[in-house]
């Protein structure tokens, strides 16, 4: 008689789950923006529950990306753009004399700059430092100190600051200034 071989027995094989894709790690600061999200919801704080809402659906929009949102300083970025999002949005109401559209709008920019605040980041003496050593080890070296270079020389890995909780454009804004001085 003829067994199905999908009905048959194996031995010697285990049932062993393949996936292609894994869930990225969530950054610490998301794990409290969504325990907060329920305090939110419990106590009825509308300003708090948008503002939370907004950035969870901006990171699982993120997730479906290239480039999804997997640490804290990237998150960063993202309440630092919506920070700025709110302010502009807040001015404009000023302008049309709308104080209650500004009021919703400068409690949502209190909210984002608190979850700012939350995020440790480098300071900008210790950025400022870094960057100069790179620069002179640079020239030490006999290569172009511009800013493309002293760039991929503290971000490339193993650099200065490849790992470490540096934004971007603050190290940018910092290296422009210091290659333009010497």
């Amino acid at each position: 008689m003829f067994t199905p071989l999908r009905f048959s027995t194996r031995l010697g094989l285990r049932a062993v789950r393949y996936n292609s894709t894994s869930a990225p790690a969530t950054p610490p600061l998301m794990a409290k923006i969504r325990t907060d999200l329920k305090t939110a919801m419990r106590a009825k704080d509308t300003a708090r529950l948008n503002v939370l809402r907004a950035i969870i659906t901006e990171t699982n929009n993120a997730s479906k990306t290239s480039s999804p949102i997997t640490t804290d300083l990237q998150l960063l970025s993202l309440i630092r753009k919506k920070t700025a999002q709110s302010k502009e949005a807040s001015q404009q109401f000023a302008d049309a004399n709308r104080p209650d559209l500004k009021e919703k709008e400068d409690a949502q920019i209190a909210v984002l700059e608190e979850y700012a605040g939350q995020v440790e980041t480098m300071s900008f003496e210790q950025i400022k430092e870094t960057v100069s050593q790179v620069i002179a080890q640079l020239k030490g070296e006999g290569k172009k100190a511009d800013i493309g270079t002293v760039l991929k020389t503290l971000f490339a890995p193993g650099g200065a600051l490849d790992g470490k909780p540096a934004e971007r454009a603050e190290v940018a804004k910092i290296a422009k200034e210091l290659v333009a001085a010497s």
